[in-house]
């Protein structure tokens, strides 16, 4: 897929761990992200993958590929993910819970749990070009589009030892969304590919509530 169906540039994939547990995280703006990072990392990875994506063809692919399927709250699911690092392997997250902008500023707290609870690494994710502004979050990009995908350093979360329960909780969240956006940070001056910035499915969701009211 990376290579053939799309014109695809993996940087610094040596910055990936080759052994032990490790926790990956990305930006996820289009529907080819998971498949593209899963399939460029030279290791077996373990997704976390909403439940509404383990259907038709793609669902048995994933399932397949021993992709973790997210219902609910994802108790089950982070407890799939644990027994992943704690045989130390991979796992992928996409912190942002949702296809959207692609500028991390908001994340969720899955991969900081099982940051803290396994002290694996983490590695953050650039990916650019998969989906252009505009494009829907959930269609295919075109053949041979150039895109990127770009590692990140392994950083351990070194949470302050005074912080306890809900706070530790809260830092090691924080510190995950300042890794995966101080890295992207990093990687928009190198290239010309951009972030679509716009949020199809929140932009729907405001004009729906307008219509309402």
């Amino acid at each position: 897929m990376a290579k053939v169906l799309w014109r695809t540039e993996v940087r610094h994939l040596d910055r990936l761990p080759r052994s032990g547990p490790v926790i990956v995280v990305a930006n996820h703006v289009g529907i080819a992200d998971g498949p593209l990072l899963h399939g460029v990392i030279p290791r077996g990875s373990h997704f976390l993958i909403g439940g509404h994506m383990m259907e038709g063809l793609l669902g048995r692919i994933l399932r397949v590929a021993q992709q973790i399927k997210v219902e609910g709250g994802g108790r089950q699911a982070l407890a799939q993910a644990y027994e992943v690092l704690k045989r130390g392997d991979v796992v992928g997250v996409f912190p942002e819970g949702t296809r959207g902008g692609g500028t991390a500023e908001s994340v969720h707290g899955g991969a900081a749990w099982l940051a803290l609870r396994t002290r694996a690494p983490v590695v953050p994710v650039a990916i650019l070009g998969t989906r252009l502004p505009g494009e829907s979050v959930s269609a295919w990009p075109e053949l041979r589009r150039r895109m990127l995908m770009d590692f990140g350093e392994a950083t351990s979360l070194d949470t302050p030892q005074e912080l306890k329960g809900r706070a530790r909780q809260d830092w090691a969240d924080q510190r995950v969304g300042e890794i995966l956006r101080d890295h992207l940070a990093a990687v928009l001056p190198t290239t010309d590919l951009e972030l679509p910035r716009d949020d199809p499915r929140a932009e729907r969701a405001a004009n729906e509530a307008q219509e309402a009211e």
